[in-house]
């Protein structure tokens, strides 16, 4: 019994003798995606434009809000009989402001998926070509880590290269 396991950690030790300087001409790296995201210049770029259409979209709903809202105090003086006339009328005005509302929030939620799409290929694309320029092997993202050593943080590097490749 003593013969098996000394000779089975002695394999083991061989193994891990053979294997080591495999593992040691790999490179990894990590970066800091969010970071590398809300530092991008695309990033803060496409908030300031995202920001303007909300309020773009925020003052026309606001203003058509409005419209339905003084619609329903005149009809609030209208007599009974006047009042069902115009009560169709009125529930079509708040099916418009709804539909209305509705199309513009999915229109912003698209346009913000695709823009983060971009943005994601982007960053995709900078890590690529730094990670190929320097030799890495791997490059993860810093959230799949319990501990990380600062030494194989390579988002400052890439956030150069994106931000460089970057133009308005």
């Amino acid at each position: 019994m003593k013969k098996v396991i000394f000779a089975s950690m002695a394999l083991f030790t061989c193994a891990l003798f053979l294997a080591s300087p495999v593992f040691a001409t790999e490179k990894f790296a990590y970066v800091d995606l969010s970071r590398l995201f809300s530092e991008y210049g695309k990033t803060k770029d496409y908030d300031k434009v995202l920001n303007d259409k909300q309020n773009t979209y925020r003052t026309e709903i606001d203003k058509k809000t409005n419209e339905v809202k003084q619609f329903q105090e005149r009809l609030n003086l209208l007599s009974d009989k006047e009042k069902e006339s115009k009560r169709a009328e009125f529930e079509g005005k708040v099916k418009n402001l709804q539909d209305f509302e509705r199309q513009k929030l999915t229109d912003l939620r698209k346009e913000q998926d695709d823009k983060m799409k971009e943005i994601f290929k982007d960053i995709e694309e900078a890590v690529k070509q730094y990670a190929q320029k320097e030799g890495y092997t791997l490059v993860f993202n810093d959230k799949v880590f319990v501990y990380q050593n600062k030494n194989m943080d390579i988002t400052d590097k890439v956030m150069g290269i994106l931000n460089k490749g970057y133009k308005k």
